[in-house]
């Protein structure tokens, strides 16, 4: 860990690193992703003891979102890394015979990771970074490459001063736009993983397996990950009015066969990570008219920062329950006249990180993915696309932008150099002045593709119009 007062000399190591070309060899990226293999392995209790710690996840789920998502991301990244760092032919127009043309891919050089406390372990194909000890470092990765700086704003904003060539940051869009506004400093392209307020659209469903399958999926999105501290988790369902007692009735029901009836004795949900959070998380709850609101749940323990699962019905839309990113185990409900309502209260409010939809109807879904816009859509389950690593995950509008996970993130922290080679064989000599009308149709005519009318105007049989 780098103390603020010894950052520069830390930066330079990174920057000489870099320079020595070393980190964009096969064999270091693959050495590096070996290291954090070996010490995913041989830390794994002491990695589940330190989220129990920090965040009162039970070892199952800190295996399932942290370790476990880690160790199929690096796995993925050794048996794809030389497909990837290959360099892959680009086509050329007949026109430009005798000429090659390859788009080359090469690391943007060195970048800042800005990382979370509810994800604290994470990983970036192209530009790896982990959140661990100062003494464990050194002994997995390569210490002049890899570097780990703790600190609060001070840090970071020593940090976001110095030059970069890219930087990655997941938190809030507060602070997404002072990292946005330091970055214009020194021209740096930003990845910005910023979460909101991620609806559940919740249609009625017939079937008992369904309802119960859906249920228990839609708890897992909410108070499963993180006790709701997550980005992607469901902030609030949206929900026809006449379904609405069937779906209360059923999450009050699953919410106890999995919490069970005193959830902070049974170990199955995170705490909240701090004081702060947890006055903040009580401060809604405590506004009057959200309070009255409360039909599951409410309990909260101050001294061990634990808050029960927590359902409501119909808070007030301008409440800050329904204005600000919950980021806690709160759940509003919201009934609608139509379930086809939710597309237009959707659409008027910032672009969600992910929208899901638990439904049957085809054409819902169909109107969801044409009408509506977020970074991702999942239908029937919640969070499930964060594991998934062949497509990206990434906000839009408010929620962020720039993409990552699997082969998205390789790209994210990659520039794809764009390489022609021509031959001194041919000349296009119509494309040096001085200017004519000759050389202007054999010029239309190479841009337009049109060969047989290239071959007319250069034989005299064709004229320029």
């Amino acid at each position: 860990m780098a103390e603020i007062e010894n950052l520069e000399p830390d930066l330079e190591e990174l920057r000489e690193s870099y320079r020595s070309g070393k980190t964009k060899e096969a064999s270091w990226r693959k050495s590096q992703l070996k290291g954090l293999l070996t010490l995913l392995k041989e830390q794994e209790k002491d990695i589940f003891k330190a989220l129990e710690q920090d965040l009162g996840k039970h070892y199952a789920e800190s295996y399932r979102d942290e370790v476990g998502t880690l160790t199929k991301s690096v796995n993925l990244a050794l048996s794809s890394l030389k497909d990837w760092m290959s360099s892959r032919k680009a086509k050329l127009p007949i026109a430009a015979f005798p000429s090659t043309a390859e788009v080359f891919p090469e690391p943007l050089g060195l970048v800042l990771i800005i990382s979370s406390w509810n994800f604290p372990f994470a990983f970036r194909p192209g530009s790896s970074q982990l959140f661990s000890s100062s003494k464990t470092i050194p002994t997995y990765l390569d210490k002049k490459a890899v570097k780990v700086i703790e600190g609060g704003a001070a840090v970071g904003e020593h940090l976001l001063r110095c030059k970069w060539d890219k930087i990655f940051f997941t938190g809030n869009p507060r602070v997404g736009r002072v990292v946005m506004t330091a970055a214009a400093n020194h021209l740096t392209p930003v990845t910005l993983e910023l979460g909101g307020k991620c609806p559940a659209i919740f249609d009625s469903f017939s079937s008992s397996w369904d309802k119960e399958m859906v249920i228990k999926r839609v708890l897992g999105g909410k108070f499963g990950a993180c006790a709701g501290q997550a980005c992607i988790a469901i902030d609030y369902i949206l929900v026809q009015e006449g379904f609405a007692p069937t779906l209360l009735e059923l999450l009050r029901k699953m919410a106890k066969i999995m919490f069970g009836e005193n959830p902070r004795e049974t170990k199955s949900m995170a705490r909240i990570i701090n004081k702060q959070h947890f006055l903040r998380l009580k401060n809604i709850l405590d506004d009057p008219s959200v309070q009255s609101c409360i039909v599951h749940g409410g309990g909260v323990d101050e001294d061990n920062l634990f808050m029960e699962p927590t359902i409501l019905m119909n808070p007030p839309l301008k409440a800050s329950i329904m204005t600000d990113e919950i980021f806690g185990p709160l759940l509003p409900i919201i009934t609608l006249k139509k379930i086809e309502d939710s597309i237009e209260f959707i659409n008027s409010r910032p672009k969600a990180l992910a929208i899901y939809v638990f439904t049957k109807n085809e054409t819902l879904k169909r109107r969801i993915i044409s009408e509506t816009s977020s970074g991702s859509v999942t239908f029937n389950d919640a969070i499930i696309q964060y594991a998934a690593d062949t497509i990206p995950f990434g906000g839009v509008g408010e929620s962020g932008f720039g993409r990552y996970h699997g082969k998205f993130s390789f790209d994210t922290f990659t520039h794809e150099k764009a390489i022609l080679r021509r031959s001194l064989l041919t000349e296009f000599w119509f494309r040096f002045p001085p200017w004519n009308d000759f050389k202007l149709a054999l010029t239309k005519s190479a841009y337009n593709f049109d060969y047989f009318g290239f071959l007319l105007v250069l034989m005299g049989l064709k004229k320029n119009s």
